[in-house]
């Protein structure tokens, strides 16, 4: 997941509250322009006493991996999250080795300031599963944080668990027995469709794209209480889903457009399932 905004929203912390109450290993990198592949994925080290290397792991190896500010550091340091995020491993001098399950990251990440950034590849954008935006709060829920700080207390204040990684295994295995009706899975197809056809598009969604929409709708109907997908599961998560994959033609950025708005248009132009 993305979690795209300008400093000061809380992002990073929003994304320690979810390792908080999830009991699972969490891990915070701060990405800089200096950080190597293995600072992230771990090294081969040698042991003096022993004459042989060992591995050491990095922070990679955690199951829930906060990427803080990816864009600030160099491709070759993105790409070391691309084996990890598809094939849920990492290969260090030709080894394999497994990271641990449920494996997340949340990367955040600065819309402003582009200078000395590294945009990330279409690649890489492909294998986050969502793309959330956060904007500045209303004036209540401003005035909310204000009222609700205190700076001692907050380092103090601890947030309990809530479910166990276990349970969380088990929660994720019963989503995929959501059931989702023919007609859903053809409204999916033709949304992802839609966006390669669409003439202000450069490079629409891919296969994976449909596979995360259909996945995060699922999850969103478990949440609703029930045991089967609507559209309107759908079209609430189209946006996260397909902002991050849509290549926009210059013209369309030209005349103010973005992704959600191509987005919103292509919902109108397809038909919803009855």
């Amino acid at each position: 997941m993305i979690v795209e905004g300008v400093p000061g929203l809380g992002k990073t912390l929003m994304a320690r509250a979810l390792g908080a109450v999830i009991d699972s290993s969490f891990a915070r990198v701060q990405f800089t322009p200096d950080l190597m592949p293995s600072d992230v994925t771990g090294t081969q080290i040698f042991e003096g006493n022993t004459g042989s290397f060992h591995f050491k792991r990095g922070p990679l190896f955690s199951q829930i991996v906060l990427a803080d500010e990816i864009n600030r550091t160099p491709p070759k340091t993105q790409a070391a999250l691309l084996e990890a995020m598809e094939e849920g491993q990492v290969t260090v001098d030709g080894k394999p080795e497994a990271l641990p399950q449920p494996f997340f990251v949340i990367a955040t990440q600065n819309p402003l300031e582009y200078e000395g950034t590294y945009p990330l590849p279409e690649a890489q954008l492909d294998r986050f599963a969502m793309k959330l935006i956060v904007d500045y709060p209303g004036e209540e829920e401003e005035l909310a944080i204000l009222r609700s700080h205190h700076f001692a207390q907050r380092r103090e204040k601890k947030i309990s668990s809530l479910i166990t990684t276990e349970e969380l295994l088990h929660f994720r295995e019963w989503i995929t027995q959501i059931h989702a009706e023919e007609s859903v899975l053809i409204y999916i197809t033709s949304i992802i469709r839609a966006t390669r056809e669409h003439p202000q598009v450069m490079l629409g969604a891919s296969p994976r794209a449909g596979v995360s929409l259909l996945s995060l709708s699922r999850a969103s109907a478990v949440m609703d209480g029930r045991s089967y997908v609507t559209p309107d599961d759908i079209k609430g998560l189209v946006a996260p889903v397909l902002r991050h994959r849509l290549l926009l033609h210059p013209d369309a950025e030209l005349e103010g457009m973005d992704a959600d708005d191509l987005i919103r248009e292509i919902l109108r132009s397809v038909s919803v399932p009855r």
